[in-house]
């Protein structure tokens, strides 16, 4: 299962990647996670002093690290069969010349789809703006990218570079009333119609549709 998640902050994309890498090592499926890697700074795996090093680079460089972390990970989705993205490409197309590097459009985005395997999945992870907006307050993260007022603004464009995407398999998840809890059983049921037959055949021998993960 390869799984590119996108859209806008606090919309459930970390808990979600989280919760299947948990699922995944129960059921005997090792997930190669890249949640964090394609933001600036990537908290979940650098040191706080990295972290600032990096949240201070030039916007040249910014572009120039993004732009390579992205062509890396299209070898990544090419060796491992099971992957969760958070981001990826898509994210740099909106965040980057809106945060990373204003003087720097991303055009690329389109010809790297061409690259990916055909059975990645991309999931549109949409919430209603007022719960993020509550997610942000109760939750603030420690580099703050997406502030309240970008909210709808933003998932607007996600949902046009979801709907321009060249996926064939593609979902769009709403985790608005999903908790932490609630948000794995729920994507496992949502994801079945867009899952090639060899993920099918994996689910259905750990699982049965509505049963508790």
């Amino acid at each position: 299962m390869r799984l590119i998640l996108i859209g806008v902050e606090y919309a459930g994309k970390t808990t979600l990647a989280n919760a299947m890498h948990d699922w995944g090592l129960s059921v005997g499926k090792k997930f190669h996670m890249d949640d964090g890697d394609f933001t600036i700074p990537d908290y979940h795996h650098l040191s706080p002093e990295d972290q600032e090093t990096m949240w201070n680079m030039s916007p040249v460089l910014k572009e120039r690290f993004q732009r390579m972390v992205l062509y890396y990970h299209l070898e990544i989705l090419e060796r491992y069969d099971d992957c969760v993205f958070g981001g990826f490409h898509i994210e740099e197309k909106i965040y980057g010349p809106r945060y990373y590097h204003p003087d720097s459009e991303v055009t690329y985005h389109r010809w790297l789809e061409h690259k990916m395997p055909s059975n990645c999945i991309l999931v549109n992870m949409v919430c209603e703006p007022d719960v993020v907006r509550q997610r942000m307050k109760d939750d603030p993260h420690p580099y703050q990218l997406v502030q309240p007022e970008e909210v709808e603004e933003l998932q607007e464009e996600f949902l046009h570079e979801y709907n321009h995407s060249y996926f064939r398999r593609k979902l769009e998840f709403d985790t608005t009333n999903l908790t932490p809890e609630t948000i794995l059983d729920t994507f496992l049921d949502r994801v079945r119609p867009v899952l090639t037959a060899r993920d099918l055949v994996f689910l259905d021998s750990v699982r049965t549709p509505g049963s508790p993960v």
